[in-house]
């Protein structure tokens, strides 16, 4: 009974912090500059008093409860800073089992003790997380791995925090009808039981790695099934930075252009070609590192546990949605957005795909940089239209549910590394996206002259992009050089 008042009082905690974000996002306008100063402190102080309440209640709860904590903590374009500095420590550095539990885990599960199987094994481990943490070992042939050990309690523990959470959210809908969340626990009872299962995991990390294996810059640890259970994964060991630390990042020579560049490309194949898609891109989950041996950058894709398999029209249809997005065709926004489900409210839809006000959508956001204005109307926008975002996120398909998730974390990726809404990214979805509606095309004739009009229609397409995108570097070139000879003009060099 203690621990089920003490996940009430975490829920609790979770709605008055939605709160305080609400607050957050109402401007002070009718204060003098004096009064709304002293005010924003105070609401500064009451944000990091809730976030700290936050993260040590997810931390006493575990499981599902660090998730959520995981998912806040990545936000950085929408919430405010107190939130996501705090939180942010769930993302490798949650709370961890003891040596004892990791050794029951491993007898059970392998029918060996830690000394048998491993030369040496580091008491200490690398990080953890929400339903596991990864110890550093190395194996009696000289291979230096990672052993991810499921916290020993987490799988009865689900269970419990899923049913937990169904009452609570039936009780909300008594409270307060405009409000439907169902659609969390829904999502919740399908995807922690393949979460929780290993094995599904290492398949999942092969899988992805063959797909993208055309990526020389993405690494995927290999998995060693010989040593490998539905509680305990064996990989190869690979070192690096999480991707939003730009002090390591800068230690290391690593561009953070370069590394959101490569990040676009991935997610884009996954989404819009092959719909198999990554669901937990926490910074956690993506470290970068320069290869040992040929020095080149590298990301590394960890954590293969959550993946959202896209249907082909589904997929289509989210590819011709973005397109229009791209070019501003705001006759197709409103059909695709429909056509993913969200009937009248396609404006709201499109906004929250985005990230972007509607303004933004409507002038193109490929042509407009985010401004300080804009996130602060998007904030605004997040905490008035609390209503109808959660009306929308039951009427789209369930598989976009977890596409806004992977959104959401890429887009506080973006925003850490300084490189959100840039127009090399959305270049590089439209090309993805030509590819895939074109290969179904070519996949569903016969005709060769058919197969052939299509391909010359491909090539074209590419070659605007490409035609674009020179465009905007000659721009960008122009522009540097501007203001080279400007400062040059203001700063004469000294005699």
């Amino acid at each position: 009974m203690a621990r089920r008042a003490l996940k009430l009082a975490s829920w609790t905690s979770m709605a008055l912090a939605a709160s305080g974000v609400y607050l957050y996002s109402n401007k002070y306008l009718d204060l003098n500059d004096f009064g709304a100063v002293r005010v924003g402190r105070a609401v500064a102080t009451v944000h990091l008093r809730s976030a700290r309440r936050l993260c040590e209640l997810c931390c006493a709860n575990r499981g599902t409860f660090i998730k959520v904590g995981q998912h806040l903590g990545a936000l950085d374009y929408l919430l405010p800073e107190e939130y996501t500095s705090t939180l942010k420590v769930l993302h490798s550095q949650a709370p961890q089992s003891s040596m004892q539990e990791v050794r029951q885990v491993i007898r059970e599960d392998l029918g060996k003790e830690i000394h048998d199987l491993f030369m040496s094994f580091d008491d200490t481990p690398l990080g953890a997380a929400s339903l596991a943490q990864v110890h550093k070992a190395v194996l009696h042939d000289g291979r230096t791995v990672a052993v991810k050990v499921q916290h020993p309690k987490v799988q009865a523990q689900s269970s419990k925090d899923i049913l937990l959470m169904e009452v609570l959210v039936l009780a909300v809908k008594q409270l307060f009808p405009e409000f439907e969340f169902m659609w969390l626990v829904d999502e919740a009872k399908k995807n922690l039981p393949l979460e929780l299962d290993f094995l599904n995991e290492g398949r999942n990390a092969e899988k992805v790695a063959q797909m993208l294996k055309h990526f020389d810059f993405l690494k995927v640890p290999q998995i060693y099934w010989e040593l490998s259970t539905k509680r305990v994964l064996l990989m190869e060991f690979v070192d690096g930075g999480q991707v939003n630390d730009r002090d390591y990042m800068e230690r290391n020579k690593i561009d953070v252009n370069e590394i959101s560049r490569h990040l676009g490309k991935m997610y884009s194949e996954m989404i819009f070609v092959n719909g198999f898609v990554h669901c937990d891109p926490h910074p956690g989950n993506v470290l970068v590192r320069k290869c040992p041996g040929t020095g080149k950058v590298e990301i590394v894709l960890l954590d293969h546990g959550l993946y959202q398999v896209l249907t082909e029209e589904f997929r289509l249809d989210y590819c011709h949605l973005w397109q229009s997005l791209i070019w501003t065709d705001m006759k197709s926004v409103k059909k695709y957005s429909q056509r993913l489900g969200a009937g009248d409210l396609y404006p709201l839809f499109t906004c929250m795909l985005t990230a972007r006000s509607w303004d933004s959508v409507n002038r193109g956001i490929g042509q407009t940089p985010v401004t300080a204005t804009e996130d602060s109307e998007i904030r605004n926008n997040a905490a008035n239209y609390l209503p109808q975002i959660s009306h929308l996120l039951n009427l789209v398909p369930r598989q976009m549910l977890l596409i806004f998730k992977t959104n959401d974390l890429l887009r506080g990726i973006e925003a850490a590394l300084g490189t959100r809404a840039s127009a090399t990214s959305f270049l590089n979805m439209s090309r993805c996206c030509v590819k895939a509606l074109a290969a179904h095309k070519k996949k569903n004739t016969h005709s060769f002259f058919r197969r052939t009009q299509i391909s010359f229609s491909e090539a074209f397409n590419l070659w605007q992009i490409n035609l674009h995108e020179l465009v905007l570097r000659v721009k960008g070139l122009r522009l540097a050089s501007w203001v080279s000879a400007l400062l040059c003009w203001l700063l004469p060099a000294p005699h």
